[in-house]
């Protein structure tokens, strides 16, 4: 059997051998492949070992900056790494637990993270991070893994600061193809320009470059039309057939920003359900409207993703400013 520190370095499209006990590394990230990334640099997984059959602790590192995942307060890390963290960590444990193959296609069906504000500080250090991840409900097609729900607790030097889960289901590469059926055709071609419609003002949605805004404006008052760009280096890291859940998280926070005026706001708790896949061939109208927050002092937020006059996704933020 590969220690843990063994299989950090195998080769990229290798199997990086089974996880082993013990505490976990933050010496460097575990094969891009593991966590569905084609750049290191978007990796943020560091290390996997196993606390019992169910049960498993994840290492990982967030930046003191990174290009997207990112705040305009210099004092806090984004919540959204969380959120990004969690659906690695998925991945990671159903390749190198569960034995899903690496070509099997990944559906999410649900997420969710919390985090406090205290967890979020940036220090004088990348932050190390530790999660702790139970699965349940674990769904079998045969003798191999389609699903499972995971709980995650999340701590940072040793104190608890966040916590989430997701619910995911998975199907062979053959399986996904006749899923897809015919979307081929109507997926854009790598290289494709950047949309012509005009983006939202970044101010308003807390960014600092266009290029990041993932919003534009819509005829129907209070909502906002999705802005794809695949050539986009974090939100499309490797070319998909459909747009990525990150991306319509984030669409949700932007939304979020605009309805309620305050883009120095974060979603310092979100969840999130997703319905259908979000194609690029046709509009996708994402709606913000208030709600009650699922925690005492924020402001709650509902996020509604339509596309075809359907609803796609939908999601609840509780948004709080952090200096």
């Amino acid at each position: 059997m590969l220690t843990s520190r063994t299989a950090l370095v195998v080769a990229d499209e290798a199997p990086a051998g089974p996880p082993c006990a013990g505490q976990v590394l933050h010496e460097q990230t575990v094969p891009r492949h593991l966590v569905h990334r084609a750049a290191v640099s978007e990796v943020f997984l560091t290390d996997l070992r196993i606390v019992d059959d169910t049960t498993f602790s994840v290492g990982a590192q967030w930046p003191r900056d990174h290009s997207f995942y990112r705040l305009p307060s210099p004092h806090r890390h984004d919540p959204m790494l969380l959120a990004e963290t969690i659906r690695q960590a998925a991945l990671v444990i159903a390749h190198q637990v569960f034995g899903v193959p690496l070509d099997w296609k990944f559906m999410s069906h649900e997420t969710n993270y919390q985090i406090t504000t205290a967890g979020l500080a940036l220090g004088a250090r990348p932050a190390d991070i530790t999660l702790t991840v139970t699965c349940h409900d674990v769904k079998r097609r045969g003798a191999k893994v389609a699903g499972m729900g995971m709980d995650v607790t999340c701590h940072r030097d040793g104190r608890q600061i966040g916590s989430g889960s997701v619910r995911w289901s998975c199907v062979t590469a053959a399986a996904y193809q006749r899923l897809r059926a015919g979307v081929g055709d109507r997926v854009p071609p790598p290289g494709t320009p950047a949309p012509s419609a005009p983006p939202v003002s970044r101010g308003l949605v807390g960014r600092d470059r266009s290029r990041d805004v993932v919003l534009s404006p819509h005829d129907r008052r209070g909502s906002w039309l999705l802005r794809i760009d695949r050539r986009h280096p974090v939100l499309f890291d490797h070319p998909v057939d459909h747009v990525p859940g990150m991306v319509l998280q984030e669409a949700a926070r932007q939304a979020a920003a605009l309805l309620l005026g305050r883009p120095g706001l974060v979603p310092a708790a979100l969840r999130f359900t997703f319905d259908r896949y979000v194609e690029f061939d046709s509009p996708v109208v994402v709606t913000p409207v208030r709600r009650a927050p699922a925690t005492t002092g924020a402001l709650g937020v509902g996020v509604e993703i339509e596309q075809d006059g359907r609803v796609a996704a939908q999601g609840l933020m509780d948004m709080r400013i952090v200096d």
